[in-house]
Order: C-alpha cells, then sequence, then structure tokens
C-alpha cells in the first residue's frame, strides 16, 4: 500500500528535520518518552492506567447524569499542536457517555457562506443547549494558530478575533456555561515520531492530513503564533490549561481531572476527580515551544 503524500513525512524526517531532532528520534529508539525536559522517563504504568482511567469513567457517567439533570451546559475545547492526542483523549472522555448528551464539534473548512459570517457565527450554533456537554475538537483558535501560520487570514482578521475574543468568552461564561480549554502541547521529536508512526500504519494513514505534512516544517512559525495566542487569550474568566502530552496516558488522565475537578455534580468522588499532576498540567508558564 503506497505512503500518503508519496511518504512526504520520511522524506521530511531523512533530508529535512532539524539533526537535533532526527539524533532524539534514532538514538532513543523504543524509548517511551523523547522529551528531555519532561518530568518522567517513562510512559505511565499500564496497570495504573488502566485502573485510573477505570474510576474516572464512573466520575464521567455521574458528571453527564447531574448535567442532563440540572440543565447545566459544558463547553471543552481541546486544542494543540498537530498528534498531541486531542482525538485520543476526547475518545476516552466519550467511552461511556451517550452521544445524545455529550457530542463532538470537529468542523471543516468553512463554507463560502460561513467564509462571510462573523468569525465566530458558525461555533455559537454548535454550543450546548440545556443538559449538553460539548467537546470541540479545534474551536475558533483556529484563527489564533493555524490560519496565520498558513496565511487562511488576514492580520487584520486576526487582529479582529483577539479584540474579540475576550468579551465572547466573557459572555459564554457570565451566560452560565462551564468553559474549560485545554492545550495538549507536544516535543518536536515526538510529534515527528507520531507522524511517521501514523504515515506508516494502514488503519492511522487517514489522520493525516496536507496541513499536517506541511505543517512539519513550520514549528517555529506556530511557537510564535502560539505564544501570542496565549499571550492574548489566557483570562480569568477563561483560563488555558496546559497539559503536557508526550505520554498520552497522563495526558488523557490529566485533561479528565482537570474537567471533572473544578464542576459539581451529584455525587463526586473527590479523591478520583481530583486535581491533575501539576508536573505536566498547569497554565501557560508551563508550556514549552
Amino acid at each position: 500500500m503506497p505512503l500518503p503524500f508519496d511518504g512526504a513525512i520520511s522524506d521530511y524526517f531523512e533530508t529535512e528535520a532539524p539533526k537535533a531532532v532526527r539524533d532524539e528520534i534514532l538514538d532513543h529508539e523504543g524509548k517511551t518518552v523523547l522529551e528531555p525536559g519532561y518530568p518522567y522517563d517513562d510512559r505511565m504504568d499500564k496497570d495504573d492506567y488502566e485502573d485510573a482511567l477505570d474510576a474516572l469513567q464512573l466520575e464521567l457517567v455521574k458528571l453527564q447524569a447531574d448535567v442532563k439533570a440540572t440543565g447545566k451546559r459544558v463547553v471543552v475545547v481541546f486544542e494543540g499542536r498537530d498528534a498531541a492526542g486531542k482525538g485520543g483523549t476526547i475518545k476516552r472522555f466519550r467511552m461511556n457517555l451517550n452521544p445524545r448528551v455529550a457530542r463532538v464539534v470537529a468542523l471543516s473548512k468553512p463554507s463560502d457562506r460561513e467564509a462571510g459570517q462573523w468569525y465566530f457565527q458558525r461555533y455559537v450554533d454548535h454550543l450546548p443547549t440545556e443538559g449538553e456537554i460539548v467537546f470541540f475538537d479545534r474551536s475558533w483558535y483556529n484563527r489564533g494558530v493555524v490560519e496565520k501560520v498558513f496565511g487562511f487570514c488576514t492580520d487584520d482578521q486576526r487582529q479582529r478575533f483577539f479584540h474579540q475574543l475576550p468579551e465572547f468568552e466573557d459572555m459564554l461564561v457570565n451566560e452560565g456555561i462551564h468553559l474549560v480549554k485545554l492545550w495538549l502541547n507536544v516535543g518536536r521529536a515526538e510529534q515527528l515520531r507520531r507522524f511517521l508512526k501514523r504515515e506508516a500504519n494502514p488503519l492511522k494513514q487517514w489522520k493525516l492530513s496536507r496541513i499536517d505534512v506541511e505543517g512539519l516544517k513550520k514549528w517555529d512559525d506556530y511557537t510564535r503564533a502560539i505564544a501570542e495566542t496565549f499571550e492574548r487569550s489566557h483570562t480569568a474568566a477563561a483560563p488555558w490549561t496546559v497539559i503536557r502530552s508526550d505520554d498520552k496516558r497522563r495526558a488523557r488522565i490529566a485533561a479528565i481531572r482537570r474537567v471533572l475537578c473544578d464542576i459539581d455534580y451529584d455525587a463526586k468522588t473527590p479523591e478520583v476527580a481530583c486535581r491533575p499532576d501539576p508536573k505536566i498540567c498547569g497554565g501557560p508558564d508551563i508550556w514549552h515551544g
């Protein structure tokens, strides 16, 4: 079976990737965590991970029941670098939830009609009604990062976005929506390693896009856009939570705990729905480009 995009990811690894990134992958083949600054050398133990995940699944079901019974509205925004584990984390959130209560919004490229609307308009259409949880698999923050990096918006459009953004999110929170913004971050070598695995696996090749391939060459552009986005959108009303996701297991546990810990729901077990590991989960101050 031919490799997607004519093997462009493998070609990038062999001919264009920075030597330090390539060496990190080659010199640590088989190592579960590549990022030198990550606080753990190895992935979370599988049994410990499954035990923690099972307990958190029960808490998520309790939250769902409470949301439906009380009319709460919950929005969880998932953002992050490509291959940071957003889809896999959302999958673990929804394992035992009713899709009529907890739904995923993953919007494609705007139509011509949507492109002519107020930028936030098509996202407003997908906000939850009473008794719903909505997971945004990427969100209005496309304009802050991806659209900037690839030139899909003008500088004026992006400045307007940042000008309107705090008030937009303030309105969501003031309306009573429980808003959680999660940024999953991954190191450059780990990102490339994950892309290489996707490229080689016929069951996961569908996850790759031309944007992913071209984005490999734009790491520094992404870094600058992300840094500015944090600076202009990390507010008291709608703060960012950054999760270092070089270990997917720890990242999934941290993400679920982050959503559960600050929301009240019936029969909550505090020692399970507790604060996430501060070594890998915090504010933008733990983010590294």
